[in-house]
């Protein structure tokens, strides 16, 4: 398929640069910290090799959320947002921005993204996780009433927020300890992001603003396969929970998931019986996952044609009033 969009497509500054070695494979980090630094030349050419006609970049995990200090962390992201400001202007036609978010600070964010949206033309914001807050050990989720005016304001602006995935912390997660192999993509990002997605849904967060977007990478971190058992078991042990939906009924209202880094036709189909095709986005995760493996993937996966045009593009292009190409 010819005109895809990409919308989980990541680059890093130097200086967040090393938040991204554990995710090397195969030892390849020299390769990875080129793809990451480079925002036009590689990148375009693996976009035009492979049909994506267009490409949302956001900033590398965690980075921004990984940084204590409030007035430290909103310097950096007000650089990032610049920085991709820049390589966005040079290619207005390829290229589009998520910003970054010092969510440590919910009124610094909420500046920081109405500045991103108004004057730099970005898409929305993608926030890496809970962000750690003051000290390492201390976290935020965005589930906290601290953030409850932050979120009129993202839903005033009428742009989503893509929350992807980060690290546990191991001191506040040991089961991971001793277990690498679980930590990051494998299963660990999915378990964190999945859980503070619930979170958000269930704090009444979508009752109080109907019209909030939230994306989800990794067609949903799992949660369309889980969300008929997760509804099912609240209904049974009512707990006084905040919100006045099922998670179900919030994921096919308020939340959008994309393929990032999933490339599995069984999953995607599920995600359409669940969610629509309507709710699903194309994306490859780059440079974290290769270009070729999810553009191959989609472009032959069995699933209907209306559904490839409307996933492939066509629902991001409604979304983020970028042009169709497809073909």
């Amino acid at each position: 398929m010819i005109g895809k969009i990409a919308l989980e497509e990541h680059f890093a500054l130097p200086e967040t640069l090393a938040d991204s070695t554990p995710y090397a494979a195969g030892g390849s980090w020299s390769l990875l910290e080129q793809r990451l630094l480079d925002r036009h030349d590689h990148r375009l050419s693996e976009m035009d090799a492979h049909g994506i006609a267009f490409a949302i970049l956001s900033l590398n995990s965690p980075a921004i959320q990984a940084i204590p200090d409030r007035a430290r962390a909103a310097e950096t992201a007000r650089r990032a947002n610049d920085a991709l400001a820049e390589s966005v202007t040079k290619r207005p036609d390829r290229l589009g921005g998520f910003a970054a978010l010092p969510m440590q600070d919910p009124d610094a964010a909420a500046g920081e993204l109405t500045r991103a949206v108004r004057e730099l033309g970005f898409k929305g914001a993608l926030v890496n996780g809970f962000s750690q807050v003051d000290a390492p050990d201390r976290v935020a989720y965005y589930d906290d009433p601290a953030y409850a005016s932050f979120w009129g304001q993202v839903e005033q602006l009428d742009v989503p927020f893509y929350l992807h995935p980060r690290e546990p912390l191991l001191s506040r997660e040991p089961i991971y300890e001793g277990h690498p192999w679980l930590l990051g993509p494998a299963w660990a990002f999915a378990a964190e992001t999945a859980v503070h997605a619930l979170r958000l849904m269930a704090s009444g967060l979508f009752d109080r603003h109907p019209r909030l977007t939230l994306f989800l990478g990794h067609l949903g971190e799992g949660l369309p396969y889980n969300v008929w058992r997760i509804d099912h078991r609240i209904a049974k042990m009512p707990r006084g929970i905040p919100a006045r939906r099922t998670m179900a009924e919030y994921l096919r209202s308020n939340v959008f998931v994309t393929t990032s880094g999933h490339f599995r036709t069984p999953a995607l189909l599920d995600a359409i019986a669940e969610l629509g095709a309507d709710r699903i986005l194309f994306s490859v995760d780059y440079p974290f996952e290769d270009t070729r493996d999810g553009a191959a993937w989609f472009d032959s996966a069995e699933i209907a044609e209306p559904d490839r045009l409307k996933i492939g593009c066509l629902n991001a292009a409604r979304l983020f009033d970028i042009p169709v190409r497809a073909g």
